[in-house]
């Protein structure tokens, strides 16, 4: 074999290794609104700088007439390229080989580009499409799941993990993006379940789709598995890359710091209005944070899920953050055992990504009621004081109305590490609302009153002037500075320039025991 025909034969391999399960299975693909594998790839990375590797492996079975059917690459694409520059690691399943299911060489394939990330201290991204373990390789297959498993345990906290579910996700397949930091999926063609709707009918009778079961709506709205939602394969992709526009590389290094031309003494008068003067009515914390960051741009997470707290990303002059805000417009903001729980994870993510966390509080307090109680209320808002109290990365607070309670302290409060904490003098900080606390402190003077309820607002309007008011908290220290709201962005920007170099330690341990 001369040059001219090994060059050629390496064409024609590198072309059957691009072809997947054939032109055929590509066009099924297709029709179902799903792309190829490697046009997902295409989509994901900067043009031209993905880098395959392991284009030639092929399955090594002979059982049940596997051997007769061999395709190069197997069921998945693997390699290495950029978004905006920066390196990234990528899998992709290819859905028209097998399936897209996963046997031992899949998994291999798998776990070296795990390996080659953690050792190079870039993220790693899993596009998955597939139908679950390979019947016909056996235990070998349960193994090769086993194995990723593992990979995303260690990686986890050292490098970011991001997968896109963008096909069928079922069984065991599950539990490696269960395990990563953030779950993406496409709307009405991407479905995760444990067990599929034929088993579910078996077992327990009911009639389910697998968009009812496990579609990206319910996953995104009930479950929480899902953290972003996209209506399409292409937004799906985009989303993941505007999301690692936050992200550092790897622990050991800070988040990118990118200008976006917004002035950092930008000052906005409508906050010092946005507060309604009754502290029952509602507002939009959402649009407090637009009008604080950078360009107002605010990249939510879990953003149809537990919606009475608010997680996301965004920069406060150039400094990448991760926003936590209760939500008064939804249940007033109060904290629940999703909320809470939303929020934890969330504040874990930032702290072991050198991710500053700016927390906006207007908090009444927990959620009562027998099925918060009995489903755990008090385990899972010790989830979010744990992750506030662990965290060491910078932590900024700003108290806008209500901080009562417990949730005062669980909120990034002064007493659990709080850097700088700051309110609004709309800010209201006790330990309960001032109604609740006139009914109990002066249950029998009320009794005996004349006329009760004028003497039970007028002690609401002293207590609330006496305990209520950020001053109390202020003179005692808790609070660091009483702002104008307007002041709010470069505050804030202020601080985090500030606390550029802070350094914070928790006790030599192996690891704490979050109450899971």
């Amino acid at each position: 074999m001369n040059k001219q025909t090994r060059i050629q034969y390496l064409n024609e391999q590198k072309a059957r290794s691009h072809s997947g399960g054939g032109q055929e299975r590509i066009d099924t693909q297709h029709k179902k609104g799903r792309l190829t594998a490697r046009e997902r790839i295409d989509l994901l990375l900067d043009k031209g700088s993905f880098r395959e590797v392991d284009a030639f492996v092929q399955h090594r079975t002979h059982d049940f007439g596997l051997d007769k059917q061999k395709f190069m690459s197997d069921s998945v694409v693997t390699g290495w390229g950029t978004i905006e520059g920066r390196l990234v690691y990528v899998f992709s399943q290819d859905f028209t080989v097998f399936g897209g299911s996963l046997g031992e060489v899949h998994a291999e394939k798998v776990c070296k580009i795990m390996d080659m990330a953690m050792k190079n201290g870039a993220p790693v991204i899993g596009l998955n499409d597939s139908g679950g373990a390979r019947i016909q390789e056996g235990v070998v297959s349960l193994a090769g799941y086993a194995d990723i498993f593992l990979r995303n345990t260690l990686a986890s906290g050292v490098i970011p993990q991001i997968s896109a579910i963008m096909g069928p996700c079922a069984g065991g397949a599950v539990y490696s993006p269960a395990l990563t930091d953030f779950i993406f999926m496409t709307r009405n063609t991407s479905y995760m379940f444990v067990t599929g709707p034929d088993v579910v009918k078996a077992v327990t009778h009911e009639e389910v789709t697998q968009e009812e079961l496990g579609g990206a709506s319910i996953h995104s709205e009930k479950s929480g598995v899902c953290h972003v939602a996209a209506d399409s394969e292409a937004d799906t992709l985009y989303l993941i890359r505007k999301l690692l526009d936050y992200l550092p590389q790897n622990n050991m290094e800070d988040p990118p710091f990118i200008p976006g031309g917004d002035d950092p003494l930008r000052m906005d008068e409508t906050l010092n209005n946005f507060i309604p003067d009754d502290a029952n009515k509602p507002y939009d914390m959402k649009e407090v944070i637009r009008l604080i960051v950078d360009n107002g741009q605010f990249f939510e997470i879990h953003e149809n899920y537990a919606q009475n707290i608010v997680v996301g990303f965004s920069r406060l002059g150039g400094h990448s953050v991760g926003i936590v805000a209760n939500q008064p417009a939804v249940l007033a903001g109060v904290l629940d055992i999703d909320a809470s729980e939303k929020a934890a994870r969330f504040v874990r993510f930032c702290d072991a990504f050198n991710i500053p966390i700016v927390t906006f509080e207007d908090v009444p307090g927990f959620l009562p009621g027998t099925n918060q109680e009995h489903h755990g209320i008090i385990r899972s808002g010790a989830k979010l004081l744990y992750a506030y109290c662990e965290a060491t990365v910078p932590k900024l607070t700003v108290i806008t109305r209500k901080a009562y309670g417990g949730a005062y302290d669980v909120m990034s409060s002064k007493h659990i590490r709080g850097d700088i904490n700051l309110a609004w003098p709309s800010a209201e900080i006790a330990v309960m609302g001032p109604e609740g606390a006139v009914n109990i402190i002066f249950r029998k003077e009320l009794e005996k009153a004349a006329d009760p309820a004028k003497r039970k607002a007028e002690l609401v309007a002293d207590y609330r002037e006496k305990f209520a008011s950020p001053y109390v908290a202020a003179e005692r220290g808790y609070i660091d500075d009483v702002i104008e709201p307007k002041e709010t962005r470069p505050r804030l920007i202020n601080a985090l320039e500030m606390l550029g170099n802070k350094r914070d330690s928790n006790p030599a341990k192996k690891h704490g025991n979050i109450p899971l």
